[in-house]
Parts: structure tokens; sequence; C-alpha cells
């Protein structure tokens, strides 16, 4: 019993360390945009492209690299994430130019898609019940002081070093990482038989996204009616409208559509486009805002996002065992209408700007919003899924997130530009900030009410049957028999 309760820890510790690369890298990269275009040049656009560029190839890949990790080994397809992750960080650190530094950040995202689905796949085989909930608020929480660190952290590297640290500073936790996959037993790194590859579906997915992403950047600088822009709009959402119809269609799908016909995972997901959008957009808008526009340092800036962070670390847990005892549904329902409200709050940002009372409180209602949501909506979804697919699950989930704040960034310049808020520099100012956090509220809104009428607290609850079978289990290092779905959909 001792080394079972040693290989749990060891499996959330890696599944931890792992996703917090990730998180760190994106908590510290917001901060440091505003001195990557003041230093490569490129305004917004290119603020843009380091964002997206990341979540671009996370997106496009991340339901591949799930179908892989399900039939190739978790653990194996973990480490090869973890060293793609390591290089591209090397070469983000040291990129000359501004699309050296893109392409080196698309590389990053390859690294991403395939560890972040294996990490979290990992705790959802391992348990089940109760237990899982507990692991999962355990690992929001800790995962979550990857963003507690990051603020200060990339201020202060940004300021007293220079932009290029906050990339440079990921490779000593991918070293801790992958020498703590060692630890783990060799059964673990092998999950079941092993599927073809949805080739044609991972090009649908990636040009779609790519050429859709590059047309909603360059609408502003460009116009809509521009031959590469029209041309590549056209032809991402025809690959994107392509997608489903291939995927129903081949005997391997990267995203297996008969997922969608469980009401939890179906309704989860969909609310992920919402929440995800809104969080992806709200935390970039908020520290470029505080440096170009109110005229912070990005260590300052840093700090003052530090609230979120910090109320997610103590409040995630709690409310992730909450909705393992009561169901999610509540939770899914409330935190996306408290976030909203936050930034309501933040809306009314105007000069004179005082940050205690124009800012703070906003900020400090969001971050209370997204502690309540995020456990018990990653919960939800993946207790609707069953333990061998488990890693595709995660995956699918993972995609929608990403692809949610893939699309939601590359708005924001229109978005931005529609509120005459984008300066001739290219740089952000009250107004911009005020149209995008409305933008941002109203996502949220939407995410909230989704939740409240779509989620099911029976659905979420089918795995606290096992919890029992969880222990018994454990002996074995084998997850338990998981309930029928049949006649929940």
């Amino acid at each position: 019993m001792q080394r079972t309760a040693a290989v749990d820890r060891s499996v959330i510790a890696v599944a931890v360390l792992a996703s917090f690369v990730a998180f760190l890298d994106g908590s510290v990269v917001n901060l440091a945009l505003p001195a990557i275009s003041t230093d490569l040049g490129g305004g917004l656009a290119l603020q843009q492209w380091v964002v997206d560029g990341y979540l671009l190839a996370l997106g496009a890949l991340i339901l591949v690299a799930g179908a892989i990790s399900d039939g190739y080994g978790r653990l194996r397809v973990l480490r090869l994430g973890l060293a793609v992750f390591a290089v591209a960080s090397l070469l983000c650190a040291v990129a000359p130019t501004c699309w050296i530094l893109v392409a080196a950040r698309c590389l990053q995202g390859v690294g991403a898609a395939f560890l972040v689905p294996s990490s979290l796949a990992m705790i959802n085989a391992r348990f089940s019940g109760a237990a899982q909930a507990r692991a999962i608020g355990t690992w929001t929480a800790w995962t979550g002081t990857a963003f507690v660190v990051g603020p200060p952290l990339g201020g202060l590297l940004v300021d007293a070093l220079n932009w290029r640290w906050v990339f440079g500073i990921n490779l000593l936790p991918l070293a801790i990482t992958l020498y703590l996959t060692t630890r783990l037993p060799a059964e673990d790194a092998h999950t079941g038989a092993r599927r073809g590859i949805d080739v044609v579906g991972a090009m649908l997915a990636a040009v779609g996204l790519a050429a859709t992403v590059f047309a909603l950047i360059e609408w502003q600088r460009l116009g809509v009616g521009h031959p590469a822009v029209f041309s590549a709009l056209v032809a991402g959402v025809a690959c994107l409208a392509a997608f489903p119809w291939w995927e129903s269609r081949t005997p391997d799908p990267m995203m297996p559509l008969g997922l969608f016909t469980v009401r939890n995972f179906a309704v989860g997901n969909l609310a992920t486009v919402f929440l995800y959008a809104a969080v992806s957009l709200g935390t970039l808008i908020v520290p470029i805002f505080l440096q170009e526009a109110v005229g912070m340092s990005a260590s300052m800036a840093g700090l003052a996002t530090l609230p979120i962070p910090v109320l997610s670390f103590f409040l995630a847990p709690r409310f992730g065992a909450l909705a393992g005892r009561h169901g999610p549904r509540l939770y899914m329902g409330v935190g996306p209408l408290l976030a909203a409200a936050g930034f309501l709050l933040m809306y009314t940002a105007s000069k004179p700007f005082d940050f205690w009372t124009q800012m703070l409180p906003g900020l400090l209602v969001f971050g209370v919003g997204l502690s309540v949501t995020v456990s018990p909506l990653t919960a939800a979804v993946l207790a609707a899924v069953e333990p061998e697919q488990s890693g595709i699950g995660s995956a699918v989930n993972n995609a929608v997130s990403r692809v949610a704040g893939l699309i939601a960034v590359a708005f924001m310049g229109v978005i931005v530009g529609l509120g005459r808020g984008e300066s001739a520099s290219g740089a952000m100012d009250f107004a911009g900030f005020r149209n995008a956090a409305l933008a941002v509220a109203i996502l949220f809104a939407v995410a909230g009410v989704v939740s409240a009428v779509g989620i099911r607290n029976g659905i979420g609850e089918l795995r606290t049957v096992t919890a029992g079978a969880t222990a018994r289990c454990h002996d074995r290092a084998t997850p338990p028999p998981a309930p029928t779905m049949r006649g929940r959909r």
C-alpha cells in the first residue's frame, strides 16, 4: 500500500510539473509582449502572433497527440513533449528576428501538444470518483502556482535582464520533470492498442486554423478585401467545415464524434469554448493595458495581476472537492457569471487612472469566478469519458480550450480596432481596453448560461460509485472498471 501511495504521488507530481511548464510559459510571455514588440518591432500584430503561434500548433496537433498518447503510452509521449518544448524554449530565447521567434513559438506549441493531454490523462486513468475530483483539484491548484510565480517572475526578468529570459527559465522545470518520469513504473507507460494516425484530419485542422488565424490577425493591417486575407479566410473556413465531415467517415478519427453524444462532455466542451476564449483574451489584455496605456513596468504589471492565481491556488481544490460531492452544475453556472462581473468592474477604467478602485476589485471578482469554475468544468468533462479514452478525451477538451483562445486572441486587433482604441503606434489605450473588457464579460456570461442550462449532475457523478473499487485496484496499479454510460446520453 505504501508503494501504491508513492506511485500515486509521483503520478500527480509529474502531471503537475508537466502542465506547470506550459502554464508558466503562458503567464510570463504575456508580460513580455510589450518588450518583445519594442525590441523586434511588429506592434500589436507581433504580440498576437507570439501568442497565437503557440496556440495554433497546440490546437492543431493536440488531438493527434491524444490519440498517440492512448496508443503508444502516455509516459513515452509525455517525455517527447518535454524534450521538444525544451528545444523550442531555447530557440525562443536566442531568436534574432520576430518571425524566427514566431516559428520557435510554433515549435513550443508542438511540444505542448504532446505533454498537456498526456499529463492530465495520467491522473484520469489512475484515479476515479471522489479521488479523481480531489486529484484534479490538486492538479489545478499546483499548476496554478505557475500563474502565481509567473507574473512577478516574468516582470522581474523583463525589467532586470530582458524578455529572452522568460523563455530560458523553462529549462529548469523541464529538466526536473524529465527526471521524475524515471520514477514511474514501466506499466504506466503503456495504455492500450495502437491506432492509426488521422493525417487528413490533422491537415484539415492545421490548415483551417492557420489560414483563419492569419486572416483575422492581418485583417486590421491589410483589410478584409485584400486577396491574401480574403483567400485565407475562405480556405480556412472551408477546411474547418470539412473537418467534422471527414472525422465522421474515417476509421481512426483524431476527434471521435461519438464522445459528443454524452451530454456532459458535449455541453462541457461548448462551455469551454466561451470560457477559455474569455480567459485567453482577458488575461492577455490586462497586462498589455497596464503597461502600454497606464505606463506600469513589467514587474508592477505582474504584481498587479497576482491576485488571480493566488485566489485560484487556495480556492480551486476546495471547489473541485465540492463539485465532486454535489455535482458541477452550480459551480459551472455561477463561476463564469462572477468572472463576467469582474470584467464589467474593470470596464470602468478611465483617466485619471486609479488601480485600487478601477482594476483591483474587478481582478479579485474575476479570480474568484475562475476558481469556482475551472476544477468542476475539468472534472465534469473527464468524468464523462471512459478510462481507456482518457487521453483523447483530455486532448479534445484541451484542443477546444486552446482553439477558443486562439480565435479570441486573433480577434483582439479587430475588437480593439472597432473600439477605435488602438493608437497609431499599435499600442493599446483606454478605449480599446474597455471595448475588449466588454467582449470578455459577454463571453464569460454565455459560458455560465450554457453550463447552467445544459450540465447534469448525475453524469458527473457516475464515477463516484467506483470510489471503493479504486482503492482495491490501486494495489495492481490499474484503474477500476468504469460504469456504463448507456441511458445517460
